[in-house]
């Protein structure tokens, strides 16, 4: 940990919402018919995906298999511990390199085509055998089909009506409703993870910042899943506490996301420790740069897309079979920086990719509305809709960074968790590794169930900063 994090509006532009506040918004779906609903659970699974395989082989049917923790595999939860890898014994089948990846174009994002031709050297992508052996509870799956048949999209995609909670459109219309599903994939109740964030410079100078995040999403409440949520509502709540640097230690922020967008935005206080003092934050979010990062990640790129969709026009480009990183438990498991975190990007050896079936959802920023990125395409996992990459467009059109969000089944949650993250700046070299939790003495804490709402008020950001 080599340098001090720059000062200066470190905490105001720190966007963390940190994952599970960032997705909360509310989203819904345009009605389908019963008959389309009833293919949930049949030839599409709960979530809207495929059950089927692809015609090689390569992408099996989905089996689901196992709920929370697989057989044989000890594992405790609600107690910080890392998660075991169930395939831990598997080996890459290959490894696209820049020497081969002509062979598999087709499976590439252009993001990823330009890492291979920026490090050709030393960017791989080991491709694993796909699995799809995990599923959703079946409180969850009866959820998401209460949204198939009844939520709709209201005040032009700003605000919805009877969402249930989890994924608000397994079976997508429009491109706006995929944005939803974005926004708001089934993601953990509460959540109390120890953050590392490092941003590695071309010649691997590496700056260094630590936070504790708490987040509580009110909606993924198991007691109340299925219930509709009040438009007036909070979708989400989140906490940050600064422990590193030294400079800004004790600095907290608290952030609450709306259940609609039409009417409310998200809000955002900040407790200063060297002021102590507690100050409402101004608009918070869209491309609004995160401290730390030495402007490098906007806010809303945290897990790839968060926050309200209004600033883009969104379309669905269809499916495609793309290797993305998903099972990625020897990444999100014990290790130590100095192994993973390398010149230009991280070490593939501890990287895992599969191919599988992934929504491709397109964002076009609209006439009169202003953000760096004027484009930006999203890999969205077919069986859980959590975004797996995004390649990030500048204004002229010019790909300029591509990230990559790792996740995994946790077992604490019954459900996908993003890990480590990637976002590479392809014009300096330079990246950010965010969400990083290996060197920490736990694991991320997940539907513990032990937050509650007076937790994030403003009123408590004093005895918190304290």
């Amino acid at each position: 940990m080599q340098e001090a994090l720059p000062t200066k509006s470190w905490f105001l532009r720190f966007g963390v919402l940190s994952a599970s506040v960032l997705l909360c918004v509310n989203a819904a779906q345009a009605k389908v018919s019963a008959a389309e609903a009833e293919r949930l659970g049949k030839d599409l699974t709960c979530v809207g995906a495929e059950k089927a395989g692809n015609k090689d082989g390569s992408i099996p049917a989905f089996s689901g298999k196992w709920l929370g923790t697989p057989p044989g595999i000890p594992y405790r939860p609600h107690v910080g511990q890392f998660s075991p890898d169930p395939y831990a014994n598997e080996k890459p089948l290959f490894v696209v390199t820049a020497d081969n990846m002509s062979q598999y174009e087709d499976k590439l994002t252009d993001g990823q085509k330009a890492m291979f031709q920026k490090y050709p050297a030393s960017f791989k992508i080991p491709v694993y055998p796909s699995h799809r052996d995990f599923r959703y509870s079946d409180e969850i799956c009866a959820a998401i089909k209460k949204n198939a048949l009844g939520a709709e999209l209201t005040d032009g995609g700003l605000g919805v009506k009877s969402f249930k909670g989890v994924i608000p459109f397994p079976i997508p219309k429009s491109g706006q409703e995929a944005a939803w599903n974005l926004i708001m994939p089934h993601r953990a109740w509460t959540e109390v993870v120890d953050r590392d964030t490092a941003v590695v410079a071309a010649d691997g100078k590496t700056v260094w910042s630590r936070t504790l995040n708490t987040n509580l999403v009110p909606f993924n409440d198991p007691s109340t899943l299925g219930d509709a949520l009040e438009p007036s509502g909070v979708a989400a709540y989140a906490l940050l506490t600064v422990l590193k640097p030294e400079r800004e230690k004790g600095t907290v922020l608290t952030a609450i996301e709306p259940n609609t967008y039409a009417k409310d935005k998200r809000l955002a206080w900040i407790y200063d420790a060297g002021t102590r003092r507690v100050r409402q934050l101004p608009e918070f979010g869209f491309d609004q740069p995160m401290a730390g990062v030495n402007g490098r990640m906007t806010i809303d790129s945290d897990r790839l897309y968060n926050g309200s969709p209004e600033r883009y026009n969104w379309k669905i480009v269809g499916k495609k079979e793309i290797f993305v990183p998903m099972n990625t438990y020897k990444l999100n498991n014990k290790l130590k920086y100095s192994d993973l975190l390398r010149s230009g990007h991280a070490n593939p050896d501890y990287m895992r990719y599969e191919l599988r079936r992934v929504w491709v959802v397109e964002a076009d920023l609209k006439s009169g509305y202003r953000h760096l990125y004027a484009k930006r395409v999203h890999y969205a996992d077919e069986d859980n809709w959590h975004a797996l990459i995004a390649d990030y467009y500048d204004g002229r059109g010019k790909l300029w960074r591509n990230a990559i969000a790792n996740y995994y089944y946790a077992y604490d949650m019954k459900a996908w968790e993003v890990g480590a993250s990637f976002y590479h700046e392809l014009s300096s070299g330079t990246y950010i590794a965010y969400n990083l939790f290996q060197e920490m003495p736990r694991a991320p804490i997940l539907n513990k169930g032990d937050l509650k709402p007076n937790q994030f008020s403003p009123e408590a950001l004093r005895s918190m900063g304290n």
